[in-house]
């Protein structure tokens, strides 16, 4: 698929147990393409400095060779983590305060969309396939409708035709 790789649909390190599909994550994306521009944009974007805005997915192995600075901290992350799981699908409590109060609306509307994705494909695959599946489905979503051209969560606009994506992906991006 355009945009992604086979391995990129199996790297445990991409699977960001909210459902915020580290694959799509434009942090993510100029770092798995050394862009050092859009590297800028992204960090201009989120209020850090380009040389700090790296990422190289949220649920790396301790320590971590690259994790974006609000990743490294994330409640839910940890959340996950001490119940032993792997993600918030597994989890009877969901959607929780954490989902539910999350500090960006655009991370509330994906987060309520990709668990339940997340559970039917596992239902229907098992752990491994399913999540990988699950991973496949986010980074299909995640194409331009006019020129097929490869987007990132949170595009408001295809970077190759301009066109106005926001709000047929996930709606206005507000911080």
């Amino acid at each position: 698929m355009d945009g992604w790789s086979e391995d990129e649909f199996k790297n445990n390190d991409l699977m960001a147990p909210c459902g915020l599909y580290c694959g799509t994550c434009g942090v993510y994306i100029a770092t798995r393409d050394k862009n050092k521009k859009f590297q800028s944009v992204m960090g201009k974007l989120y209020g850090t400095k380009p040389e700090e805005t790296e990422c190289l997915g949220c649920m790396q192995e301790d320590p971590p060779k690259k994790m974006y600075c609000s990743c490294a901290v994330c409640g839910i992350r940890d959340c996950v983590k001490s119940k032993g799981f792997y993600s918030c699908h597994q989890c009877d409590e969901w959607p929780c305060k954490m989902i539910s109060e999350f500090g960006l609306s655009t991370g509330r509307r994906v987060m309520k969309r990709t668990i339940p994705i997340w559970r039917e494909k596992v239902a229907e695959h098992g752990d491994e396939k399913g999540s990988s599946e699950w991973a496949r489905s986010e980074c299909e979503r995640y194409h331009c409708s006019s020129c097929g051209k490869p987007l990132f969560r949170g595009a408001q606009r295809c970077r190759a035709c301009n066109k106005p994506v926001g709000e047929e992906l996930d709606g206005t991006y507000v911080v």
